[in-house]
């Protein structure tokens, strides 16, 4: 029989209330220990926040406003380093305490360790409490305030539109290149960004350069100054001038910048506008890119612009053989929509969409034939080479007509409008220039994949209430089977966050 010896654990008394517990160091129970050391002393169980309501920030001491969210990693650490004794004790775990959103209280609790006696290490839980205080950070205060800013960005176009400036105000917002600024404001021929630090209107002319053929200067102006520290303060302007060449715009070059390019023909059509000018000869597909130093040097100007554009009739269609990515060349016979049925005069015009025009399809272009251009360099040209149009893009009036509404939607920049641009006429033209950078949108996929769109909730109801309300009727007219849809998978979720 084997012997198994039974092990008794040892027991002492408490020397302070005699209970009966295993031998510490200490001599003394878990309660007694907790009543004699209190760990927490150090720590202060009550701090205060400031935070800033117009940007939603909190002050990390000294003087950083940082972006946190309620209960995130970021706004932990930022209440952690507040608490002033934190240092001296071991944090096991730190964690929030729910509470209710508006009641301005953050609660965190808190898991520490210290070693009290030799040997001893003592473990406690407790809560501190942050009072949320509203404090109004600097960029806000100077915000509110009137002339503070300290650099300026004024942004202009010679040109009677809109439609540069609208494409230009969804590349800020897709990169997010307004989030410095304190103030945006829209004048007559551009836009104004206002900014708190000279260092942002740098990023933001170096974007703009980046994007857009354009020149910058800048100028200063001397606010105040201090003879004793030799301190000045200045008010810092950059302008930043965008050439006046949009897309589809028909431009006549210089004989010297043409030749410089290849020898391309003199009279081409502007198909892109990127951070340079991308211009083709509608007669021969040949293109070529006018960098913006070239055009500084001997800047020109455009012959006709978008509005002048002349509807067409498409009669006949030829292709040629020669093909440029997405241009076919060919020859079309097309006939004025105010002439068509009424007399025989037809056209006929070189063009690079032959791989989209059909026969009974209507296309928009410039009417050579009958048009007066003010311009030194086309009066050399020899008339009996012109064509008599030259077509720039198909339109779909048809399906314009259709008064349905866009399944997709832009955001806009919070702008403040200028005083001068409250008048009726201007805000028809306005709406106009929008209207018709929604179509070239719709209708080139190249230049939305350089934008964001977004889903439109409220197209699906439109579209019910006109069909219910039968207010449209297509069976006079055929539609366009080819027009261009924008499709779903190109849109983006549109978040917003209400107050409730």
């Amino acid at each position: 029989m084997e012997y198994s010896p039974i092990v008794v654990e040892q027991k002492i008394l408490c020397c302070q209330c005699g209970t009966a517990i295993t031998p510490n160091p200490a001599n003394m129970c878990i309660n007694c220990i907790r009543n004699e050391v209190d760990i927490t002393e150090g720590i202060p169980k009550q701090a205060t926040l400031h935070f800033c309501r117009n940007c939603e920030r909190y002050l990390q001491p000294p003087a950083i406003w940082v972006n946190a969210r309620l209960e995130s990693r970021e706004l932990l650490g930022l209440c952690l380093k507040k608490l002033k004794g934190l240092n001296k004790v071991r944090l096991i775990d730190a964690g929030f305490i729910w509470t209710e959103p508006h009641s301005r209280r953050i609660k965190v609790k808190l898991t520490i360790q210290q070693e009290v006696f030799a040997s001893t290490i003592l473990q406690q839980v407790f809560e501190v409490e942050y009072i949320v205080s509203y404090q109004q950070c600097g960029d806000c205060a100077r915000v509110m305030a009137q002339n503070t800013w300290q650099a300026l960005v004024q942004v202009r176009q010679k040109v009677n539109h809109k439609r540069t400036f609208l494409y230009l105000e969804q590349l800020i917002l897709k990169h997010n290149a307004h989030k410095d600024t304190i103030n945006i404001k829209e004048v007559k021929d551009g836009i104004d960004f206002f900014y708190a630090q000279k260092s942002h209107a740098l990023k933001m002319v170096e974007f703009l350069t980046t994007i857009t053929p354009s020149r910058s200067k800048t100028s200063e102006q001397l606010i105040s100054t201090d003879i004793h520290s030799n301190i000045s303060n200045y008010k810092f302007t950059f302008s930043v001038e965008i050439v006046p060449i949009c897309k589809d715009d028909l431009v006549c070059l210089p004989l010297k910048v043409a030749r410089s390019l290849g020898n391309i023909s003199p009279l081409v059509i502007c198909y892109r506008v990127g951070n340079s000018i991308h211009v083709m000869d509608p007669n021969t597909l040949a293109v070529s890119e006018v960098q913006t130093a070239l055009f500084w040097r001997i800047p020109f100007t455009s012959l006709a612009t978008a509005k002048d554009l002349v509807e067409y009739y498409v009669l006949d269609v030829e292709p040629l053989g020669p093909v440029r990515e997405k241009f076919v060349l060919a020859d079309v016979q097309v006939a004025r929509s105010t002439d068509f049925g009424r007399n025989n005069t037809t056209s006929f015009a070189r063009s690079h969409l032959g791989g989209i025009l059909n026969p009974g399809d209507t296309v928009m272009g410039y009417d050579l034939s009958s048009s007066n251009f003010n311009d030194k360099v086309y009066d050399t040209l020899n008339r009996d080479q012109l064509p008599d149009a030259i077509l720039v893009k198909k339109s779909y009036p048809n399906r314009r007509k259709k008064k349905k509404s866009r399944n997709w939607k832009l955001k806009s920049l919070n702008k403040e409008e200028d005083e001068m641009n409250q008048k009726k006429n201007d805000i028809e033209k306005i709406e106009q220039d929008y209207e018709m950078f929604l179509r070239d949108l719709e209708e080139d996929p190249e230049l939305r994949q350089t934008v964001n769109l977004y889903k439109n909730p409220n197209s699906k109801k439109n579209n019910e209430m006109d069909v219910d309300g039968k207010e449209i009727s297509h069976g006079e007219v055929e539609l366009e089977e080819d027009f261009p849809e924008v499709k779903l998978e190109e849109l983006l979720e549109d978040l917003t966050i209400n107050d409730d």
